[in-house]
């Protein structure tokens, strides 16, 4: 007899309606290299001109062909840099896939190149979402990260034009030890924004980021309960943290354990805002099942294919064996959506088939893929016990 879960247990994580193996639910595409910030965190070596051998515009019509060729759910295809806005077929490439039935949305950096005009036209294109980066809550921390003074408020103009042209708007928000404490004051902006969802990306040491501070396991633990404690201000996503999945069942079955002095903070730092929006506060936006190569897949500029942008393990390349090809029988991506072979604390947990921990954690600082996710408090407490 199968014994069914609890329903607040059930709907505390949203599952795929399709198999991960089949096809994913988000294709990232990193249409050009190129960009004219030096983003400190950035997983990219961008640059200020184009790759000579970056996609072109008819390889990129086959790749929007073959990933519309899954067929229903489409996979969403996000289009990201360095900048798209570098790409002078944007907007056709933009039409041609919204015309294949796929849904697109646009992850451009804040440039001279973000304009009303382009939006509108990228919008009449038929993209429907755009995200923008906001990695503080004072200028000094946001354009100390992206290299460029001035960019944190043509950030908040930008954010302004992205709502007018009709998209919604996603922010994104990179926390690490020299930000984490300004998360109240960002979360903030983000309401006044109008944003619709707010992505709380979790460092991963890898790229330009391997010369900043990632948070320690208890830091990040104290920040996801945080962040599932105001996710009823706003729908709430922690990327390369899926333990937060994790703590979704837990708070479901009324686990709450004893948090640290940076949660305190937090939640001290949000009391008011949390009062004065007690009337208008939203059923919490619960966190999607979806990991590195389980329904989730990077295609860079040139064509290649990885688990997730923050996991350079190469899986193969469009322009040699289609996109379908690799997603479905590539051995690392097969390996990916199998929990039961990972290594150590995440291959034995009890929440490893709907977590799985963070494959780029694991492997930047391990160098092993399969290895236990070291960002989990669960992690670290067994290896504090195995010494």
């Amino acid at each position: 007899m199968t014994v069914q879960a609890p329903p607040a247990t059930r709907s505390a994580v949203r599952h795929l309606h399709h198999d991960p193996a089949d096809r994913p639910l988000i294709t990232i595409w990193e249409v050009t290299r190129a960009c004219a910030l030096v983003c400190r965190h950035c997983r990219a070596d961008a640059q200020t001109r184009a790759h000579p051998r970056q996609l072109t515009t008819e390889q990129g019509r086959a790749l929007l062909d073959d990933i519309a060729a899954f067929g229903k759910p489409y996979p969403i295809v996000v289009l990201t840099g360095g900048d798209p806005f570098e790409r002078p077929d944007l907007a056709e490439l933009v039409r041609y896939g919204t015309s294949l039935g796929l849904h697109v949305a646009l992850s451009p950096s804040v440039t001279p190149r973000l304009t009303p005009e382009v939006l509108a036209e990228l919008r009449e294109a038929g993209a429907v979402a755009l995200s923008l980066s906001l990695d503080g809550a004072v200028a000094g921390t946001h354009d100390s990260f992206r290299g460029v003074p001035g960019v944190f408020d043509d950030t908040l103009r930008a954010a302004g034009w992205v709502k007018d042209a009709g998209f919604r708007l996603q922010v994104n928000t990179t926390v690490a030890s020299n930000n984490v404490d300004e998360l109240p004051d960002v979360l903030r902006t983000v309401i006044d924004l109008g944003a619709s969802l707010w992505s709380v990306f979790f460092l991963v040491p890898t790229g330009r980021g391997s010369t900043l501070e990632p948070l320690s396991a208890a830091e990040v633990e104290d920040v996801l309960h945080w962040l599932h404690d105001v996710s009823d201000l706003i729908a709430v996503k922690a990327t390369e943290a899926p333990h937060y999945r994790r703590i979704a069942l837990q708070r479901a079955r009324g686990e709450r354990p004893e948090l640290g002095e940076l949660h305190r903070q937090l939640t001290a730092a949000t009391e008011d805002l949390r009062a004065g929006r007690a009337t208008r506060r939203r059923p919490p936006r619960p966190p999607i099942d979806v990991n590195s190569g389980r329904g989730f897949a990077f295609i860079d500029h040139l064509g290649d294919v990885y688990p997730s942008g923050f996991l350079p393990h190469h899986c193969g390349n469009v322009t040699e064996h289609g996109f379908r090809e690799i997603y479905r029988t590539d051995p690392l991506l097969q390996s990916l959506r199998d929990p039961s072979q990972f290594h150590g604390p995440c291959g034995t947990c009890e929440f490893r088939d709907v977590c799985g921990g963070s494959r780029s954690h694991a492997y930047a600082v391990t160098g092993d893929v399969l290895a236990s996710d070291p960002t989990c408090v669960r992690v670290a407490t067994a290896g504090v016990a195995e010494t």
